[in-house]
Order: structure tokens, then sequence, then C-alpha cells
């Protein structure tokens, strides 16, 4: 299954990017969504969230006031980083489960929606990358009229992420959402018939854990069917590379 990690600025654009992988029938996993379900009450991060921050942070109904803990975290990095360490390695276990179930199902392509995509390292598990990115200024004037946030409540958010130059030196594709929207839809069109595998490939991608579990298994038995159950698992098994 090839996973493409898709990411950029805030505001740049990647939620109507999201939405029309997902309007291609390419299955998108949110992080967004499941930081959501991370921080809801009962959940092991909730705990330590609200035990660091305070129940200052919630809302009458005793869940987290994401308002709340954003006017915290950007305004002091350290704080941001502490949330990080209480949240993402129950986002990145989710994300990965999520993954293997696509994997499971026989999708020969899915999209991995992550905001800080690059300083997570979940890129590491992307075949391809794209980056949505839009002019600075522009940003600023989404979240002000999105959001209501003030010119340096904005700031604080763009700031918070890696520099847009960095993001592009890493991408396999940068799209620039300073057109339409229809513009953007098209050029996610594009990545989806450029990049999307043949339905050969993908049942290659399927078959290849099975060839590795057989040659793998060979390898308890005499010498000589080790040594074939072994390239089997190497043959086979790197059909699943992209």
């Amino acid at each position: 299954m090839l996973v493409v990690g898709l990411t950029g600025g805030i505001a740049a654009g990647k939620s109507t990017a999201s939405s029309e992988f997902r309007a291609l029938g390419v299955p998108v996993i949110d992080a967004d969504e499941i930081a959501r379900q991370v921080l809801e009450p009962g959940e092991a991060s909730y705990t330590r969230v609200v035990q660091h921050f305070g129940r200052s942070i919630l809302d009458d109904s005793g869940r987290i006031d994401r308002g709340r803990l954003g006017h915290v975290i950007f305004s002091d990095p350290e704080q941001r980083k502490h949330l990080n360490k209480c949240t993402h390695p129950y986002i990145r276990r989710r994300i990965l489960w999520n993954l293997a179930q696509l994997y499971a199902r026989g999708h020969s392509m899915c999209v991995l929606d992550v905001p800080l995509l690059f300083e997570s390292g979940l890129d590491r598990v992307c075949a391809k990358t794209v980056v949505i990115e839009c002019p600075r200024e522009v940003q600023l004037e989404r979240l002000a009229k999105r959001n209501g946030f003030t010119r340096v409540e904005a700031e604080a958010r763009v700031d918070a992420q890696m520099r847009s130059d960095m993001r592009a030196a890493r991408a396999t594709r940068v799209v620039n959402n300073t057109e339409s929207v229809d513009e953007l839809r098209s050029e996610i069109r594009d990545i989806v018939k450029l990049w999307r595998p043949s339905w050969v490939r993908a049942a290659m991608g399927v078959a290849a854990p099975v060839g590795v579990a057989v040659g793998l298994t060979c390898v308890w038995m005499p010498w000589g069917r080790a040594v074939l159950g072994m390239a089997t698992a190497w043959i086979v098994g790197s059909l699943m590379l992209w």
C-alpha cells in the first residue's frame, strides 16, 4: 500500500486537499481527529494532560477546551513540548493501527494527514509526501477570518510549525495554494492519477507478507529448504517495496 503523507502550513488549504483525496476514493487518516479522540475523558493522555495543565483547561462538562489549552501552549514553547510528549505516543499508536487495518483491507493507497508530519517523524512511514503551502500573509488573514485570532495569536500558530522552506525541501511534491480552490483540487487529482498504484501492484503488496511468512517458516526446515525459503522471502517480500 502506498502511504502518502499530507501536511502544510496552518490555514494553507490542507483540509481542502484532504477532502479531495477522500472524494477520489483514497482513504485518509486524520491525525487531528485522532488527537481529539485521545484527549477525550477516560483516555490515558487526557489524564496526563489534565494532571500537568490543571483543571482550568476544562469546560463545564469536564472535557478539554481546545481554545483554553491552545492559549497556553502557543504562548509557551516548553508547554507545547510537554503536550506533545503527553499525546504523540498515543496518536502514533492509533495511526499505525489504522494503517494496518487499511493494509489488511487491500487498499492500494492511503493518505496520512498530519499537521506536524516532519516534526513528529511520521514521514518515515510515508513513501511520498505532499506539502500544501501559501504565502504567510494569506495564512494570517485566513486565521483571523476563520478563527477570529488577533495578529499576534495567528503569528504564534504559524511560527509554531516548521518553516515553509524546510517543509518544501523535504516534500515529494509541493502544491502552492495561491490560486482558486478548483486549482488546488485539480492538483490533487493529478497526484492521485500519477501515484495511485495499479491493481496488480496493489495485489502484489498484499501478497508480499504472505511470501515472507512462508519463506521464514521454511527456515526451520532442513538446510536446503531453508535456503530456498529465505530466497522466496527475499523475492516475494521485495514486491512490496515502492
